[in-house]
């Protein structure tokens, strides 16, 4: 029986003395590079849409991955987004990958970028969802502080921050957080330092590079490269998303409408064809 988003077991690789979770589970006959996840502020592997990860893996191999430190993964939270990618980088090589496509969402998606520009012979293509460039409009809704943070997160603080105001899209985001619950075997939450020290960390990715040139590090990230936001997202602004089209030299952008943060959890069939479509081109 092939595993999948709900029955892949939770696997451990050690790098550097910490113990590194990850769960990987589709279809390696595909001849695909396996699609690698970075997660969202706090997020472990269980925060993921398993119609989503399912969908992807039809077709290739999906590896789910904790950070150092983060949920079921050992070892001190990182507060540098660069030293989390290096992290990313030194697990897909001790899984004895050598090249993978990489998906990363919100904060995974900082990380993404300087995975990317770090370690360029790793990734062959770049997803970015939700997320924005180093140096961006860090113009979040006020209540994004609020409801992020919170020690134990409900539906409501997921309803405000991923999905749009519609009802059509709140019911998305109901459906969302039934299908993200089906697991058994799930996750431990991440910890209050997991929280901090990914606070920290976001606050060190807000400075501008270069005030002169705010976005020139972007086209050193030579990979296609696909852009997902909603037309609204309260938590990373969609302008950011914008920029980074305008400057990754082979980028695409989709904007879904009456969508927030998580536009991929509110329309998982649209983006799954959308993603699939530019993994197999």
């Amino acid at each position: 029986m092939t595993d999948t988003h709900l029955t892949a077991p939770t696997r451990f690789v050690e790098v550097n003395g910490d113990q590194y979770a990850y769960r990987r589970f589709g279809n390696a006959t595909a001849g695909q590079p396996p699609l690698f996840l970075l997660q969202h502020f706090r997020g472990g592997m269980d925060h993921w849409d398993p119609l989503m990860t399912d969908g992807l893996a039809a077709g290739r191999e999906v590896i789910l991955f904790n950070g150092r430190g983060i949920a079921s993964s050992s070892g001190k939270p990182r507060t540098r987004i660069e030293h989390m990618a290096d992290d990313a980088a030194a697990v897909i090589r001790a899984l004895g990958l050598s090249t993978v496509d990489v998906l990363g969402f919100s904060l995974g998606g900082f990380q993404a970028q300087d995975l990317a520009r770090r370690h360029p012979d790793l990734v062959r293509k770049l997803l970015l969802l939700g997320t924005g460039p180093r140096g961006g409009n860090p113009d979040s809704d006020p209540g994004v502080l609020q409801a992020a943070p919170r020690p134990v997160p409900v539906l409501e603080d997921f309803l405000l921050l991923f999905f749009g105001r519609s009802e059509a899209a709140r019911q998305a985001g109901r459906e969302f957080w039934e299908r993200r619950h089906l697991r058994v075997e799930q996750d431990p939450p991440s910890s209050p330092e997991v929280i901090q020290a990914q606070i920290e960390a976001n606050m060190h990715y807000l400075p501008k590079l270069d005030p002169d040139a705010p976005f020139n590090h972007l086209r050193e990230i030579r990979q296609p490269t696909f852009i997902l936001n909603g037309t609204n997202d309260i938590m990373i602004p969609t302008v950011n998303s914008w920029y980074m089209a305008q400057n990754i030299p082979n980028a695409q952008l989709f904007l879904y409408p009456d969508a927030g943060h998580g536009a991929q959890f509110q329309y998982p069939e649209r983006f799954l064809k959308h993603a699939i479509q530019f993994l197999n081109e």
